[in-house]
């Protein structure tokens, strides 16, 4: 596993969630189109990708990959519309797209917006109520 351990740091969690959520509310306004498919799938991984990396923090972990940002979200005990492991494939698509040059359909980007609605919000109030009670 890449990481390291460091002090646990709640402010800087709660600043990336903070983020992560105007980056998402931003991001699910956009128009899907064909031409936008690739910007929609980043933008809805790296949301959930700051709420694991969040999660991590908070507990004193700097990691050196998405991989296990995401397992930490998969840790999480919280009823969602759609499976939360959907977010590895969004992590997988993305990596596709920014390293192979893969260019992603509409059809995709719709799929990848309705995991943002249907798991990001109760993850981001699962994370937020865990460091709100440490």
């Amino acid at each position: 596993m890449n990481q390291r351990i460091t002090h646990p740091d709640n402010k800087n969690a709660l600043s990336i969630i903070n983020a992560a959520e105007r980056e998402m509310q931003f991001t699910l306004k956009q128009p899907l189109t064909e031409e936008s498919a690739f910007n929609s799938i980043r933008n809805i991984y790296e949301c959930f990708r700051m709420l694991g990396d969040a999660r991590l923090i908070s507990k004193g972990i700097v990691s050196k990959d998405h991989i296990q940002q995401i397992k930490e979200l998969e840790m999480l005990h919280v009823k969602t519309e759609r499976p939360i492991q959907l977010i590895d494939s969004l992590r997988k698509l993305r990596h596709n797209i920014n390293y192979y040059g893969y260019v992603p359909s509409k059809a995709e980007a719709e799929d990848a917006t309705s995991i943002a609605h249907a798991c990001f919000q109760p993850l981001l109030k699962e994370i937020k109520k865990q460091l709100e009670q440490k």
